[in-house]
């Protein structure tokens, strides 16, 4: 028996994880679950969005697999994703990009893997905010190195690159390309402007990619690589992106399989897994028991394979591909229109998988 840590998140999160737990136990995996509750609601009763009782849980269970979170807008609080990544020192979000037959999209056969670097670069939470003491001391600093002059009512954040984090992240996209057998690994960056940062990261991806000459390497400038991806997907395989460009990218090559909705993910680190869609909380539909509960269960799909699970997974897998294809009992996201009178609820259409599972 596994034990997980569970946790619901807010807004439809709640829908969605049970929707996701329900169909990974239809799997026959015998799972001990350990819910652990954060997110807007858990704020409101305990002062933290991110209680210490969850990192605890998760340190203690090794794996996670969570609904989505609401990060408050232009406040003080931070992501409890990003925070999750740091602490556990989660610094790969692995994010596959699948075209399933039944998903509108204008794009076919797209089958994507991005990896994006976790824990550095923008997302480091390096920042000073305009005005402040230290916003000043940072302006006066670099005016003194550099000779070059910031507006005093600019706000900072710090952008930092290193060998290490680089070096783990890119060896990671190899090695999951010999683990998966996949062909090629495309290294993001902006080297061309930002050479001390962007142009460590292609340094040192290059070095680590002799270390493997059974699979393809190349680079890509990260706008030249967005319009590509838009023209001939076809042509790449893994990308390997440092955290800001990741962010983006990832959610560029969601587009192509037809959405968020039917995008799965995980952070992984040296020692912790955590797994989650990549989508937001959408709190104008919580309770409705209409949104598309995929991407979760996706994610759980991603989970099975890292437990080893591979019949499981395998099995999960093809049950969401007949029923996305069948497009019968699948939720209104996934109809012709979305206004559709014969979608299916959000528990529904776990039904539909289970029945298949069972």
């Amino acid at each position: 028996m596994y034990s997980i840590t569970l946790i619901p998140g807010d807004g439809t999160g709640p829908e969605i994880s049970e929707a996701t737990k329900r169909v990974i136990e239809a799997t026959g995996i015998s799972i001990k679950w350990d819910i652990q509750e954060a997110g807007i609601d858990v704020f409101e009763k305990e002062g933290t969005l991110l209680p210490q009782r969850v990192i605890d849980s998760i340190k203690q269970n090794k794996i996670a697999i969570k609904g989505p979170v609401t990060t408050p807008v232009g406040t003080g609080f931070r992501s409890v994703n990003v925070t999750l990544r740091q602490i556990l020192d989660l610094y790969c979000c692995l994010r596959p990009s699948k075209t399933f037959k039944g998903v509108k999209t204008r794009f076919k056969d797209i089958d994507l893997v991005i990896i994006r670097e976790n824990t550095e670069d923008l997302y480091a939470g390096i920042e000073f905010e305009k005005g402040s003491d230290h916003a000043k001391k940072v302006i006066d600093v670099i005016h003194e190195l550099t000779g070059k002059s910031i507006r005093p009512d600019s706000g900072i954040s710090i952008k930092p690159i290193s060998v290490f984090g680089t070096e783990r992240i890119v060896r990671f996209a190899f090695e999951y390309a010999r683990k998966n057998k996949r062909r090629k690994v495309t290294a993001v960056h902006k080297a061309n402007i930002m050479k001390y940062s962007d142009g460590l990261f292609l340094e040192t991806a290059r070095n680590v990619a002799q270390k493997y000459p059974d699979i393809e390497f190349e680079d890509r400038i990260v706008d030249n690589m967005c319009m590509q991806l838009v023209q001939k997907p076809e042509l790449y395989d893994i990308l390997v992106l440092p955290n800001l460009y990741g962010d983006i990218v990832s959610d560029l090559a969601a587009g192509l399989i037809g959405g968020l909705g039917v995008a799965p993910g995980a952070n992984l680190g040296e020692e912790y897994a955590v797994f989650e869609p990549v989508h937001g909380s959408a709190p104008k539909y919580k309770g409705l028991n209409k949104v598309n509960p995929l991407a979760m269960i996706l994610s759980g799909v991603m989970m099975l394979r890292h437990l080893g699970e591979f019949t499981a997974a395998e099995r999960l897998e093809t049950a969401i591909a007949s029923v996305v294809e069948e497009g019968k009992d699948v939720t209104y996201d996934l109809k012709p229109t979305p206004d559709d009178t014969t979608a299916a609820t959000t528990s529904r259409m776990a039904d539909a998988i289970i029945e298949i599972l069972i």
